[in-house]
């Protein structure tokens, strides 16, 4: 009975064991075939051309790093691109597009899809503290006022990026199965409103026909670590962005006779409330994550003074086109209704330019390959939305995009400081790998798209 026990043991233990290596073996397929469908000739010699431009890659993000331009004022930055593209023979360079942006193609010496890659190249007012032989010293005008000026979000290493790539194109063009438009775009930071954040002017210009786009890749270089890793998701990536304001409108008066004025200060915290119960009550939060802050109340200078006005700012954030739109609705909705239950005029104002960032699924599976190929080992996994924003998302109004995050931070084993803050700084080796991706994503999109 013993010996018929420890055969019996025996044999499950054989079969585990069968199972986890039939297991191992079939990761290991799936993992070699990922890989050969990125590798290919012409994108393994792509890939030896971008290390070979590193040191250029990064000696024109510098030049761009030092010499940073607000949005609608990168007239510069422009010019240096401009130049640069010039040295490139095949493109056909189009300025002046939505003010400053710019837009060149390159015909491959085969057929096959229109692939459009995009950068931004505005800087931000925020006085850089990294201490760097290229620091940015720059100052600018903003809203009327001098300030400081740097590329605390990362621009300068797009553009430099897109540079890259497009040095390759060029020296492949003959070999290059279909069409490469870039688009370097302006005022990505303008935010909504008016004027038109720079994806929105320049997709108001047409900039996706002539040649007719078929699909739009970016990326955005972010403080996460390990440097050259590349986050990507299949869907919504990033959230909507929306800024909405509320005036309410009454009578002043004295503090010690409340009823004989409107006064909109009760009223104003009325409504900061009900706003807050937005997201808590009428959203589905299955539909995807949606925030509304409320970031400035203000009304009011004395405490015996009762005022005829509050003002409340804030913004709308949402990974869902749904709960976007009901969250607008509800804004109006509650800004009226307390206002006129408190005898006061409400004038809501809500400015929309950033949709919700959805990287297309199938799109973006074509290229997972390629941007694991891309970052040379160091690897590429999906990862889940955030809610900043991108104006990035409103060239998925008529055309398919992808979109991934770059991984820089400048240390080993944590995150850098954020985009937009002061401290923002990169590991240059980031930009070997965004090189890369830029070529091998759309490379494979094209071999792909061109199978029968």
């Amino acid at each position: 009975m013993i010996k018929r026990l420890l055969l019996l043991k025996m044999r499950g233990d054989f079969m585990k064991y069968s199972f986890r290596l039939s297991l191992l073996a079939a990761t290991c397929l799936m993992a070699s075939t990922a890989l050969a469908q990125a590798s290919n000739p012409i994108i393994d010699t792509a890939m030896s051309k971008a290390d070979a431009l590193e040191q250029q890659v990064i000696e024109w993000r510098r030049h761009i790093h030092q010499n940073p331009e607000l949005s609608y004022q990168e007239h510069n930055t422009a010019a240096y691109i401009k130049a640069a593209l010039e040295t490139m023979p095949g493109y056909e360079i189009q300025t002046g597009i939505a003010q400053t942006g710019i837009k060149a193609v390159l015909k491959g010496g085969k057929p096959g899809p229109v692939v459009a890659l995009r950068a931004d190249m505005d800087a931000l007012p925020v006085q850089e503290r990294n201490d760097l032989p290229f620091k940015s010293t720059a100052k600018g005008t903003w809203q009327g006022k001098e300030v400081s000026v740097s590329h605390a979000c990362g621009h300068d290493t797009h553009v430099a990026m897109l540079l890259g790539a497009a040095k390759v194109f060029s020296d492949m063009r003959a070999e290059l199965p279909g069409t490469i438009v870039l688009l370097f775009q302006p005022a990505e930071e303008q935010g909504p409103g008016k004027p038109l954040s720079g994806a929105n002017a320049m997709m108001a210009e047409g900039v996706l026909d002539k040649p007719k786009v078929d699909v739009v890749m970016g990326q955005h270089i972010g403080p996460s670590y390990p440097a050259g890793s590349i986050g990507y998701r299949q869907g919504s990536l990033m959230a909507s962005g929306d800024v909405f304001s509320i005036s309410l409108a009454g009578k002043g008066g004295h503090g010690s006779s409340p009823w004989n004025a409107a006064s909109p200060v009760v009223a104003a915290a009325e409504t900061v409330v009900a706003l807050n119960n937005i997201i808590a009550q009428r959203t589905n939060p299955q539909d995807g994550t949606t925030v509304v802050t409320v970031g400035s109340l203000q009304s009011g200078n004395r405490p015996n003074v009762l005022p005829e006005s509050a003002d409340i700012s804030g913004t709308v954030r949402s990974l869902s086109k749904q709960n976007q739109a009901t969250a607008h609705e509800l804004i109006q909705r509650y800004a009226q209704n307390i206002a006129a239950n408190h005898d006061l005029k409400a004038t809501v104002r809500i400015d929309t330019g950033y949709e919700v960032l959805v990287s297309d699924p199938k799109a973006t599976q074509t290229v997972i390959p390629a941007l694991d190929l891309a970052t040379d080992g160091i690897g590429a996994k999906e990862v889940p939305p955030g809610m900043g924003s991108e104006d990035f998302g409103a060239f998925g109004k008529n055309v398919p995009v992808v979109f991934w995050r770059l991984n820089a931070s400048p240390y080993s084993d944590k995150m850098g400081s954020p985009n937009h803050s002061p401290e923002f700084m990169i590991d240059e080796k980031a930009l070997r790998i965004g090189t890369r991706a830029l070529l091998a994503s759309s490379l494979t999109y094209m071999i792909q798209s061109n199978k029968p």
